[in-house]
């Protein structure tokens, strides 16, 4: 067993991220906090992502399922057929292969907990 403080684990810069369009003029970031480093589980992957004001992973498809918790700030979540505001507190399940983008809303940051199969993959469109 190992137990951590979210507020311990460093941030990894994740570099450029994709803006909300016409939500930001300025560049726009992402951070990752490792929660389970690759290796230490057989099943899991799981990271803390914190989204900068107006940021947004992009269009995506996981080929597995994903968990996302909201942990602070507040966002959106987006497919190709509905957009929905995410708070903290707020548990996301994404089914395989569903496109979606999810990020910070234009007056806040965000960071969720993301959860996905070891060995999974995504596809950006």
């Amino acid at each position: 067993m190992r137990v951590i403080r979210l507020a311990d684990i460093p941030h990894e810069d994740m570099g450029e991220a994709t803006a909300i369009p016409g939500w930001t003029g300025g560049s726009v970031t992402r951070t990752r906090q490792t929660i389970i480093p690759a290796g230490d589980s057989d099943n899991y992957n799981c990271s803390i992502v914190n989204f900068s004001t107006g940021s947004t992973t992009g269009w995506h498809a996981h080929d597995c399922d994903q968990v996302l918790i909201v942990t602070s700030g507040s966002g959106i979540i987006a497919t190709e057929s509905e957009e929905r505001e995410i708070n903290v507190g707020d548990v996301v399940h994404i089914k395989a292969g569903e496109k979606l983008w999810h990020g910070a809303k234009a007056d806040t940051t965000m960071g969720h907990i993301t959860v996905t199969a070891v060995g999974s993959q995504v596809t950006r469109f």
